[in-house]
């Protein structure tokens, strides 16, 4: 790994234009801001939105990955479920449309192809959902859960950096 890779990256997947599926993308975004405001030079944050190719392009390099997004499964609403990366990766179905191309799959693919070069630490924070309807705001259950999914990772970021 060179020196200007980050350690941890972090990626908020979602799309900003259906309610609670943006949940994701609003906490990279939260983390964006305050890695302004309190700069760790080995910690990046990406909104990679509904585009899994990037997932897989973004995370090459890094020592941790970290992926926020939501999730769909008729848990209870606002859940939030810790899971490790492996358990969650699945190579994509042949097919010639990208778009079908998920941050799961980009998981698979990536360790496939960049083997070494592809972090062997992967934590995926999925956020049950309330609404996916079209609308720009999150349901309360959801921002709460959003608030301390952004707080743990918050917390991680300041022990790996310092230590």
């Amino acid at each position: 790994m060179t020196n200007d890779k980050a350690q941890i990256t972090i990626i908020g997947c979602g799309n900003l234009n259906r309610s609670d599926d943006a949940v994701g993308v609003i906490v990279a975004q939260r983390l964006q801001q305050y890695l302004v405001e309190n700069p760790h030079p080995h910690v990046q944050v990406y909104d990679c939105g509904t585009a899994g190719m990037e997932v897989m392009f973004q995370a090459r390099g890094c020592q941790q990955l970290i992926i926020i997004d939501a999730s769909a499964t008729g848990s209870e609403p606002g859940a939030v479920f810790r899971v490790p990366g492996k358990e969650l990766e699945s190579l994509p179905e042949p097919s010639y449309n990208l778009h079908d191309f998920r941050w799961d799959n980009a998981l698979a693919a990536g360790r496939k192809l960049f083997q070494n070069d592809f972090p062997q630490e992967v934590i995926v924070y999925l956020i049950e959902v309330v609404n996916l309807d079209f609308g720009w705001e999150l349901s309360p259950v959801v921002k709460d859960s959003a608030d301390l999914v952004f707080a743990e990772i918050k917390a991680m970021i300041e022990l790996g950096v310092s230590s």
